[in-house]
Formats: C-alpha cells, structure tokens, sequence
C-alpha cells in the first residue's frame, strides 16, 4: 500500500508537470522541410532578418526591415501597397507612421475579409524586436506562405497588415483603421503579439460585445495548442489595453482575436530581444495557432460574428478549449451547494465526519491561509530589500524569477503538509468540511463578481466526488482519489506561475495561495499519506536547495545583464547641466559619471518627462556644459477671436534628435493641433502631469503647434527635445557599456535631454 501511495504521489507530480508541458508544442531542430507545411526554420531566417539591428521609428534599420517585408511578400507573388502618414492616437504621441499592406483576394465580393496584424517596429532604442513582434511578422509570413503553396482558394480577402510605430502609441493601427478603405471591410482580426520572449501565447478576445460566437467559431477551427480562458477574458475587459487590435475595436467596431506570450518578461523592450533568445517553442505555438485559424476564418461567414451572451472556456489537456454558456454558472453552483449538503449529511449520518472535527478543520484552513498569504505578499518588498538591485528590473521580473515561483510554491505546499499533519487524527472526511465550504464561497464571489473564473467549480465537483468516497471507504483507492485529483492539477497549476510572470513577482501571493487552495482539492488524496511530514521535510529542503540557486543567480553577468541608464540633462534656461539615472543600485558604468552625495534640487523638475511605469530619477550630479544647440521656437500666429486666443508655434530643432516632450502649465487648452494632428477632447481633459504631448521624430522633421486658450490666460510651455546619441556623440566620452549591463528599458535612456521654456503672457 505505501507503494502504491508513493506512485500515486509521483502520478500527481507528472501530472503537474504535464499541465504545463502540455500547453505548447515542441521545437525539432533540423526537422526536414516541408513546403507546404508550416516551418519554424522558415519563421527563423524571417525573425533574424528583421532582428539584426533596433528598428525603431527614425532608426536607421528601419527602412532595412520595412525593405525585407516588402520584398518577401512580393516573391510570394503578392501586391504590396504603403500607407503613410502621421497620427498622434489616443495616448497624446506624435509619429509617422508607414504601414505595410497586401491582400489575398477571396472569391466572394460580398464576404467580410480576414485581417491577418502584426507590428514591425521595434520599442525605442535599444530592442532588437525579435520577439516583439519580429515573431509576430516572421509567423504571419510563413503562414502566408504555407497557404499560397497549398494552393488554397480563400472565399474571403485575407488583408495583411504589418502596422509601424505600434510602440510609440499604435499609431499604424490608428492610420490604417481610420483612413485606408480596406479597413470598412473587415470582418476579423489575426493580431500576433509578445511582452516576452517565451512560454506559451496565450489567446485573448476583443469584442465590444459577448464572445460566444467568437469561442465557438474557434473551437471548430481547433488549434492543437489552444491556452485560453474566460478568467484572463474578463480580466483583460476591465485593464486599458494597448495593442493594435484594440484600436480595431475601439474605433471600427472590429473583433479579433489577440495571440501573445509573455513568459521570459525580463526580455521585454531591452537589448535581450533578440533571435538567439526567442524560444523556438513559443515560435511554433504562434505557427500552430496560425494555420488552422487562416484555413478555416478564409472560408467562414465574418459578415457576422458578434453575440449577445458570454461563454466560459477553458483549456484542458487532450479535450483542447471546453466551453459552456454563462447560463450555466449558477446551475452548476447550485448543484455544488446540493452535493456538498448531501454529502455533509451523510457523513454525519454514518458517523465518518464528526461535529468536533468539522469545526476543527477550519483550524489548520486558517493556519496555512495566513501563513502562505502572508509569506506571498511579504516575499517580493523582501527579495527587492535584501537584492536592492531587483528594484531596477523595471518588469518586477528577475532572471531567477522562476526559481522564486517554484520556491514559494514549495514553501506553500510544505506548511500544508506540516499544519494538517498535526490534525491527521481529526480525519480526512471531517477536515475536508472547511475547504469544501471555503471553496464554495470562493465560487460564490465569483459567480457575482468575476464572471470569468466560474470554471473554477469544475474541480471543485472532483473534490466532492472523492469527498464521498472517503466518507464511504476507510481505505479509499489512492488511484482513484488521483484520478478525481486530475482536473484541479490540470487546471490550477498553471496559474501559479502564471500570474508572477506576466504581472511581476509582486504577485507571488498569487503563487501560493493557488497553491493552497490547489492543496485543499487534493486534501482528499494527501489525508491518504500518513507521513506527511517527511514529504514536508523534504519540501523544506528543496525550499532551502532551490533558494541557494536562486541567491548564486541573483547577480548580474553577461547571460543576466543589468539595466542601467544615464542622462546628460542641460537646461538652457538656467544654462546647468546634470548627470542624471534611474538606477537604484549603480553600476562601475555610470557611477563614475554620479554621486550619491551631491543631489541636485534643481533637477527635481526633470521627474515629471513620461515613463511607463512613472520611474523617477534616483541620482543626479553636475556636469561640464557642452555647445548644445537649442531649438529655434517662434510664436508664428498670435490671434485673439472674442475670448478665445489661438496661438501658432513652431519648433525647429537644430539638432539630430528623436523626440520632443511639452509640458504646459495648468492653463486649460481648449484646442490643440499638432503637425495637422488633433489632440482629442478626451485627452486634454484627462492629461496627467501637464504633459502636452509626445513628437516622435524622423527625419529630424519640426515641430507646429496649434494651440486655443481662454484669453487672458498665461500660458508656460516647457520642452524636452531628446537625443538617442549620448554613446556615440563626439562631444561627449561616455565608454561603451559593458557585457553585464544592458540599456534600462520604459525610461529615456542613453540620451542628451535639453530644456528649454517659453512664457507666452
């Protein structure tokens, strides 16, 4: 018997593992190349062409990879058209925008098209986008590819569209939907996306309405690999969201479906994007969703695919995506409700629960409830202060980030089996009166509050499956206790990892207290163990092992760089100039340019230029002034129509530079245009920070802006024109980075900031 017990144990441990493993094909190397299949290779050579340089907008590469997707599209016989122009978004950001468009006509005139979107541009400056999104474009063309060489006759257009300056605020998507005229004809969106460099893609809908006919039309198409669920539905409705696809719903009304991985976070929008880093088996997840969907949405009714009810759906090993209607969520409580009465009852009937032990089985519930809560939310403040160089991960994801889900997850799991090891007398079929109960309020609140996670009873009913076989059996089956076990294990264990690496190891709560809760479905297999508390040991153990190799790998080298940054900042109202970082914890690079010591109030002003995460500088220190010059501003139109004053102000830069930041004072702008771009009413009522916008530059093009104020009102503007060239400029000797540290990423980096207000009374 304790054999079978232990193989039981392990059983439940492949399962773990293969609940993951499970979630994405397999990359073979030197696999033979099919033409008409679908090849990673192929997507490879495309993702090292279009990764060999950053490419941002104004980057010179960019031209480079806008050349190589024109050309690859064209050798496969396709028209390629080039649409370009300027859009400012929704997020205040100034770009040009050079889209890249091709179409494989259908053979119904009145079909709706599929729209097949990536984008090609890489984040500022120091991305190599091989993943984000060279992945996204590399899988797009060798999906194209495959289906030409099949020589498929689609009854739909299939539109692609390679999208520019995504990164700087959608803006080609923007373009695209609201001025090219294919846009009023699609009827679904393929978008192919990264905020990583591996791990599983992850499927997520966009739809301004309900998503049942969205499920069920990919269900039939039935990608091998699908990994989706409603709760991660419901979770991406409520966030602001930033992809293209979104402006495609925003804006036009247009569904689609988003693909993205997000594992390997700390790759994300730094120097480590890059072709050797991509995980090739993320690559094929991307192939395998791909091909099925453009061979089947190619031939679908698009004219309609909008819905009035919701679905919950969920993936599951060897079923693929299950689905059911949101009908079903309080039926299925109810008939939870139902069982875990009846059972209780007859558990007390025949004796096998106990009044006293039902009540004490909340004991060790609450215990470890505290415990591992506890331990989650304190472990992240307490890794960044005893690793204070974590705090410059600006992801909140650390290149051991992994071994610290593990070793919280095991941390977990060892004070569940010490805490009910000392309740083993209590029995089984009585402890399990507090988890079942728990379970069901955490099924309750979800029902009202989070619509999305109800799946979350499916294994729920599992538990109480095997709940009344322990009520019945004093030696219940090990096998089938697993066996019950299985959909909790398939369904539960990816979410602990899952959360940490796409949100940050903040929420390393999320880890164990899935892990807990995980544990209390399980409770009516591991009640079986009679020595819990060796497992326990050796779960301390592992902790112990596991957290020793996380400490060895907590320093930075070349394989794990740091992300570092350093500013020249002149100010030439107050002609001073300062070295600025955002780094935490410096590094031999830039401490030699900065000091702890000396602080300079006077850049205190400088926090308030953009960043995604809202980072502040952490250092400053004087610096030489150097000739820089300023750009030219001319009020070219000051005009007073009744109480209102329209203002026409030109910017010139006499310098190369790659962007221009305005801020104002808190004077209300009524209007404002720039470069013939209109900011939204929306937008200049909510702007944070004074912040104007955002003029992302090519080309070294100026700057116009048109303004309409109350009269009256004195107006300040205060401009930031930004260089990308601090390592390259000859008036500066700043020496080139060393191999364990990269360009800190979501902040102006490597740059030479300028300053410089006007007062317009």
């Amino acid at each position: 018997m304790k054999l079978t017990k232990l193989l039981c144990l392990l059983l439940l441990v492949a399962a773990a593992y293969w609940s993951i493993k499970s979630l994405m094909p397999s990359y073979q190397e030197n696999k033979p190349v099919v033409a008409d299949h679908f090849s990673v290779d192929r997507a490879l050579k495309h993702v090292e062409e279009i990764s060999v340089a950053p490419h941002a907008v104004g980057f010179k590469a960019h031209a480079t990879v806008k050349a190589y997707i024109t050309k690859t599209l064209k050798e496969m016989g396709l028209e390629v058209t080039i649409q370009e122009g300027k859009t400012i978004g929704d997020w205040g950001n100034l770009s040009n925008a050079v889209n890249i468009i091709s179409k494989i006509p259908g053979t119904n005139p009145n079909g709706k098209a599929l729209l097949l979107l990536s984008h090609y541009d890489s984040n500022p400056h120091s991305s190599y986008g091989a993943s984000d999104a060279g992945s996204g474009v590399a899988t797009i063309l060798e999906g194209v590819r495959t289906f030409l060489e099949n020589k498929k006759e689609p009854k739909n257009d299939i539109i692609i569209v390679f999208t520019d300056a995504e990164e700087l605020g959608l803006n080609g998507a923007n373009l695209f939907v609201t001025q090219h005229p294919w846009a009023k004809n699609v009827g679904l969106v393929l978008n192919f996306e990264a905020r990583g460099s591996g791990g599983p893609s992850y499927m997520l809908i966009e739809t301004n309405r309900k998503n049942a006919k969205l499920i069920r039309e990919f269900t039939r198409a039935n990608p091998k690999y699908p990994v989706a669920n409603s709760l991660l539905y419901s979770i991406y409705k409520m966030l602001p969201n930033d992809t293209d696809l979104t402006v495609f719903r925003e804006k036009a009304d247009i569904d689609g479906f988003n693909f993205a991985f997000i594992d390997d976070h700390f790759d994300y929008h730094t120097a480590l994007d890059t072709y050797d880093r991509l995980d090739r088996n993320t690559l094929a997840h991307q192939g395998s969703y791909l091909l099925p969907l453009l061979d089947y949405f190619s031939q679908a009714d698009l004219t309609d695919v909008k819905s009035l009810t919701d679905y919950i759906y969920f993936n599951f090993p060897i079923f693929g995506l299950v689905s059911y209607p949101f009908d079903w969520i309080w039926p299925m409580f109810i008939l939870a409700c139902v069982l875990f009465v009846a059972i209780l009852i007859h558990g007390l009937k025949n004796k096998s629960i106990g009044l006293k032990g039902l009540w004490l089985g909340f004991v060790p519930l609450i215990i470890v409830l505290l415990i591992n809560g506890l331990a989650g939310y304190l472990s992240w403040p307490a890794l960044k202060w005893w690793y204070p160089w974590y705090q410059d991960m600006l992801h909140g994801f650390t290149y051991n980030g992994h071994l610290y889900i593990f070793i919280m997850a095991i941390f977990s799991l060892s004070v569940c089996l010490l805490v009910y090891n000392r309740f083993k007398k209590v029995g089984t079929a009585s402890l399990l009166v507090a988890p079942m109960f728990l379970w069901l309020v955490v099924c309750a609140m979800l029902s009202s509050y989070l619509e999305g996670a109800s799946f979350f009873i499916i294994p729920v009913f599992g538990t109480l499956a095997a709940w009344y076989v322990v009520t019945n059996q004093k030696e219940p089956s090990p096998f089938l206790l697993v066996f019950l076990a299985l959909p909790a294990v398939f369904i539960f264990v990816p979410f602990i990892q899952m959360f940490p690496v796409g949100l940050g190891l903040k929420l390393l709560v999320a880890s164990t207290l899935f892990t807990t809760l995980l544990y209390f479905l399980l409770l009516p297999f591991f009640g079986l163990l009679k020595h819990k508390k060796r497992y326990a040991v050796i779960g301390v153990v592992l902790f112990f092992v596991f957290g020793i190799k996380a400490h060895i790998k907590s320093g930075y080298n070349s394989e794990r760089p740091k992300p570092n940054s350093l500013l020249y900042v002149y100010n030439a109202d107050t002609q001073k100039a300062n070295w600025a970082t955002y780094d935490n914890v410096l590094s031999e690079w830039n401490q030699q340019f900065l000091k702890t010591e000396n602080a300079n109030e006077s850049t205190s002003a400088l926090n308030i230029i953009s960043s995604k995460y809202n980072t502040k500088f952490t250092h400053t220190a004087e610096a030489p002034i150097k000739s820089l010059k300023s750009p030219e501003i001319m009020v070219v139109q000051d005009t007073v129509i009744g109480s209102l004053r329209k203002l026409n102000i030109c910017v010139t830069h006499q310098r190369e530079v790659n962007r221009i930041e305005v801020f104002t004072n808190k004077t209300p702008i009524k209007n404002a245009v720039i470069n013939g771009q209109s900011l939204t009413e929306d937008f200049l009522e909510k702007r944070n920070s004074g912040r104007l916008f955002t003029h992302y530059i090519s080309n070294n093009d100026f700057t116009e802006i048109e303004l309409t104020i109350e009269n009256h009102s004195p107006l300040e503007l205060t401009f930031y024109e930004a260089s990308n060239d601090l390592l390259s400029n000859p008036l500066f000797t700043v020496p080139k980075r060393p191999a364990e540290n990269i360009p800190m990423p979501f902040v102006l980096n490597d740059a030479i900031l300028l300053i410089k207000s006007i007062t317009i009374e």
